[in-house]
């Protein structure tokens, strides 16, 4: 069986060495075992387990999420119902832009012929630059969520000092200030199902249980209600299509 270094491990799977050391300090990626001079080496198991989590990474699974989810019995399950929604959300964009390029092929048409645009391809020209703007808003709701775990982190510290300092009324506010703003910033959470890896059932818990479940937009650790297992879920949205509202 082959043994690797940490560079020849990173060679292999045209990353960087620190790549690698990365991986190791996140507990994705420990080594098999380290040699006399306290060098880390990886075996063939390692290699293809580091190549198949570069893969659950490049298909949008955050690097927590895949810990949790190789830690779990059912990470099997588990991985099968997320590639089923990665495979279906892929396929609803094909049709996308496949209706766009039919669209665009109309409109070149219509203006070499100096045609009236039919009124249903404006209408889906509509559609497409609402869904453009939809995906402006969302880089912008990530942003939002990078501000907003700044500012918990401050506020937690700026609570700790009320605490601290006995000022137990401001403390008390202050408290009720945070649960508020906290349920306000789990709106965008509210149109979303979850899909037990152990019965396949699709359950949708309450806004409050999905906030405070532990995960992130994949996945989230959750008790199934319809056969009692708790373990990661995983995240299924509503999605908008052409106008039209559609359950994956």
């Amino acid at each position: 069986m082959s043994k690797y270094t940490t560079g020849e491990l990173a060679k292999l799977c045209n990353v960087s060495v620190r790549t690698v050391q990365f991986y190791d300090t996140k507990g994705l990626l420990p080594p098999s075992e380290l040699s006399e001079g306290g060098r880390r080496l990886y075996s063939d198991e390692d290699l293809r387990k580091f190549q198949f989590i570069f893969t659950l990474k490049a298909i949008g699974l955050s690097l927590n999420s895949i810990k949790n989810v190789l830690e779990s019995e059912l990470s099997g399950e588990i991985l099968t119902i997320f590639l089923d929604e990665q495979a279906k959300s892929l396929a609803s964009e094909i049709d996308e832009r496949q209706n766009q390029l039919e669209m665009v092929q109309t409109l070149k048409e219509c203006i070499y012929d100096k045609a009236i645009v039919p009124v249903n391809t404006i209408i889906d020209i509509e559609g497409i630059m609402e869904k453009k703007n939809k995906f402006r808003n969302k880089k912008k709701l990530t942003t939002i969520y990078v501000g907003v775990g700044i500012v918990a982190t401050l506020g937690f510290l700026f609570m700790v000092w009320l605490a601290v300092a006995r000022i137990w009324w401001g403390l008390g506010v202050y408290i009720a200030v945070a649960i508020i703003s906290l349920l306000i910033s789990a709106i965008p959470l509210k149109d979303k199902s979850l899909i037990c890896p152990k019965c396949n059932s699709v359950f949708k818990p309450s806004l409050w249980r999905t906030f405070f479940s532990v995960g992130d937009n994949k996945v989230r650790f959750m008790t199934c209600p319809e056969c009692g297992h708790k373990d990661w879920c995983v995240l299924r949205k509503q999605t908008q299509i052409w106008g039209a509202e559609n359950n994956d």
